[in-house]
Parts: C-alpha cells; structure tokens; sequence
C-alpha cells in the first residue's frame, strides 16, 4: 500500500514537471513569433515594426516622402557590407519617438532629412559625413554648398534606388533648383551639349570640392583643357586672355554669340583692345586700301586674327595670317 502511494506520487509530480516543460516550450514559440524580425537592415526592427510596408508606398505629386523600405535595392540596403548603416545610424536612437504612446502624432525622430526639417543641415550632413569623409568628399567642409548650408540630402536620395543627382538624364533637375540662372542660359543657342544629354553638369563641376567655382580641376582652364586640349599650346606667341583664363572672353553655360562667346566681334575685342590705335582707324571705318567696312562684316577681327588662342607664326607675332596666301 506504501509503495503504491509513493509511485501515485511520484506520477503526480513527473506531470506537473512535464506541464510546466511543457508549457515552457510553448511559450518559447509564442515568445520568438512577437518578437520583430529585421526586414532589410541589421537591428532595423525597431524602425520597421512601425515603419512597414504601410509606409512602403509610390510617391506622387500630392505625398513626396520616400519610399521607406526602397532603401534595400539600393547600396545602403546591402547587408553583405559590413559598412552598411542602419536606421539609427543616420537618424538616431529617437527614443522618444520609438516609446511614443497614444494616438497623437509622435514626436520626430532625432535627425530627420525632408525638406521640412528642423535638424540643423550641420547635424543632418554628420550623419553622412561619419562614412563618407575621405576620398573626393574629404574638402567638402570647405565647399561653397557646404559654406552656403546645403545639405547632402538637399540633393541625394538616400532611400530611393534612382538618385536624380547621379544620373546623366535628371542631373541637370537637380542642379537647376537652385542655379535657375543656368537653366536660362543653357537654352541659349550657344551652349554645351548639356540639354542634349551629351554633357551634365558634373563633366565640368565637382561640388564636393573647394576649388574656385567648384570646378573639377584646380582652375578654370585646366577644367576647360580636359575637352579642349588642342588650345592648351604652349605657343609661342600667346593670347594673354587664353593663358589667364578661358571664362574672360567665353560663358561656358550659354550666349547667343557663337562659340559660347559673351558678345560679338568685334564688340568682345574692344573690351581690351582700343579700336583707335589699329592702324589709324575706328571700328566701322574703311581700312586703308580697302572700300568696305570689312572690320564689321563676317567675323569682324577674326577674319584677319584667326589664331586667337595662340599661334607659333613669326608674321605679324602669330596672331594675323597672311591675306596673300
């Protein structure tokens, strides 16, 4: 009888073992399916809990907020990268944001990059900076945009895989923002072939640098060299403009004169050049010998001084060639 209590016992407190493992294991299950998984970056559960395919959706010209889970089809979404930030390393640990209860707007996160934020463009272009500082970025502090408070954001899209900045076809949007002027004299019929889609406006700019006008080498003609090289010389007799510096006598965005020049001959010669001193005569005036106004007619001064850039000629110091040839 003893011994029958004893395994009666024993029985009872196996079961309730076995229910409490039981109800252990249960609870592991049911535990890890609450638990947020990461939808695309590492430790992003704490964003995409909320931040879901909800906000997932195609912006149009009414809502402008960018696509948020985007972000994995572009290089800030590859998590094979061990540089890859995650949300908190761009917009902060936002913890009144995360902890936010009740049904009014929460509050915002800790840095945050639309175009109506009220993070300071220093603190927003920070978080950039802390992976993007060396390499061509590394005197952007020191930039004209930086100077004047443009932010990265103010023309990258981080979260959406088509950043307009990077591509050949929409560059030119971006910058024409800001730089209306330029959009004006890109139309003009003298003009890069930047409307055509054969130039853009970083084959001539670099905005993440500190040289003057933002310009991909250290100096106008250097810049201006790279397509035209052929006006580089050295020569020996040079056209002092040409050697100081291509932007005195062409506007490279746009004119109406040819050859992107900012006025016509012999009106852009004159700026330096006195027309009283040329042989005795005025602009307009007969040359001696001659009957027509050939000054003013055609190309004006370069239908005698065709080597404007330079010339290595010993008539005339290389600028006229001859007219008896």
């Amino acid at each position: 009888m003893k011994s029958l209590r004893q395994l009666l016992m024993l029985s009872a407190v196996l079961g309730l073992v076995g229910t409490g493992t039981g109800a252990a294991f249960a609870a592991e299950p049911a535990k890890a399916k609450d638990a947020p998984k990461d939808l695309i970056l590492k430790g992003d559960a704490k964003c995409t809990g909320c931040h879901d395919e909800a906000d997932d959706t195609k912006p149009t010209m009414l809502d402008l907020k960018p696509s948020v889970l985007a972000i994995g089809k572009t290089k800030h979404g590859t998590r094979a990268d061990g540089r890859t930030p995650t949300c908190t390393d761009c917009h902060g640990e936002s913890e009144k944001h995360v902890n936010h209860k009740g049904s009014d707007k929460p509050p915002k996160a800790d840095r945050t990059f639309d175009k109506k934020s009220k993070t300071p463009v220093e603190a927003r272009n920070d978080a950039c900076l802390n992976c993007h500082q060396g390499g061509k970025h590394m005197n952007w502090q020191s930039s004209t945009h930086a100077n004047r408070d443009v932010a990265c954001t103010s023309c990258h899209t981080v979260h959406n895989a088509h950043d307009k900045v990077r591509d050949k076809k929409t560059q030119t949007e971006v910058c024409y923002t800001c730089h209306k002027e330029q959009r004006s004299q890109m139309n003009r019929p003298s003009h890069h072939p930047v409307p055509e889609g054969k130039m853009q406006c970083t084959s001539c700019h670099d905005v993440h640098n500190d040289n003057p006008k933002a310009l991909i080498k250290s100096s106008t003609n250097d810049t201006c060299y790279t397509c035209h090289m052929e006006k580089r010389g050295p020569f020996v007799h040079s056209h002092q403009p040409v050697t100081e510096d291509c932007g005195i006598c062409h506007q490279p965005h746009g004119t109406t004169a040819p050859s992107l020049l900012k006025s016509r001959a012999p009106f852009l010669c004159q700026s330096c050049h006195d027309p009283l001193s040329h042989h005795g005569s005025a602009v307009g005036q007969p040359m001696p010998g001659n009957t027509s106004k050939f000054q003013t007619v055609g190309r004006a001064c370069v239908n005698c001084h065709i080597s404007i850039h330079g010339s290595n000629s010993t008539e005339n110091n290389g600028q006229v060639q001859s007219l008896r040839r």
